[in-house]
């Protein structure tokens, strides 16, 4: 009887040592499994982001429907259309304005208001513009192209042209160009109980 007794003992010692150990572990389990799933959505959209920088500074026009389908297909899995889904590609050209840049273009340096300044001469969006904005500044819709270019009389004279922080970024020469593309895409566990703050997934490349 004793040893019965004594045997129901240690079970429920056990049964209590085993709950404590699941209640201190499974939040371990869980957020190991979450960092997991953001790692591979990370590793998704870094890709993503360098395909679509290395395409667009090798003169692909993303203005282009058909062209806009491609990075469609890169970004399979993650919910992404031409105009909206769960993520966004913003690819962007940005000219650091020098004395010459004004002079071809017209400009005198007197009324070359962004001489010196990054400025963007072209930005094409791709997928669900109000996802995220671009981390370099969004120029106005006034100054955009039907293509995305803005017109070397606007991006040397309106200070709504220039990339924002752009130079803290990469400090290009006077003259120079680069070509940015940046994705934005909705974690996959962004609906998960305890992380309904958690914002999208973010990927820069720079050519």
């Amino acid at each position: 009887m004793r040893q019965r007794r004594a045997t129901r003992g240690r079970r429920g010692n056990s049964l209590i040592e085993f709950a404590l150990v699941f209640a201190l572990l499974m939040p371990l389990y869980v957020w190991m499994l979450v960092f997991g799933l953001d790692l591979r959505r990370l590793m998704q959209v870094t890709q993503v982001s360098r395909d679509a920088g290395h395409m667009f500074a090798r003169g692909v026009d993303f203005s282009l429907a058909g062209n806009q389908n491609v990075l469609v297909r890169l970004a399979a899995g993650m919910n992404m259309t031409r105009t909206g889904g769960s993520g966004v590609v913003i690819l962007t050209r940005v000219l650091k304005v020098g004395a010459q840049e004004c002079t071809d273009g017209g400009v005198s340096l007197a009324s070359c208001a962004n001489l010196g300044q990054a400025v963007i001469t072209q930005r094409v969006v791709v997928g669900n513009a109000n996802l995220r904005p671009s981390k370099i500044g969004t120029p106005p819709p006034s100054l955009l192209n039907p293509d995305g270019t803005v017109d070397p009389a606007k991006y040397l004279t309106q200070t709504s042209a220039r990339a924002s922080n752009f130079n803290s970024i990469l400090n290009l020469a006077d003259g120079e160009t680069a070509y940015v593309a940046e994705s934005w895409f909705e974690s996959p566990v962004k609906d998960f109980p305890t992380m309904n703050n958690r914002g999208p997934i973010y990927a820069r490349t720079i050519f």
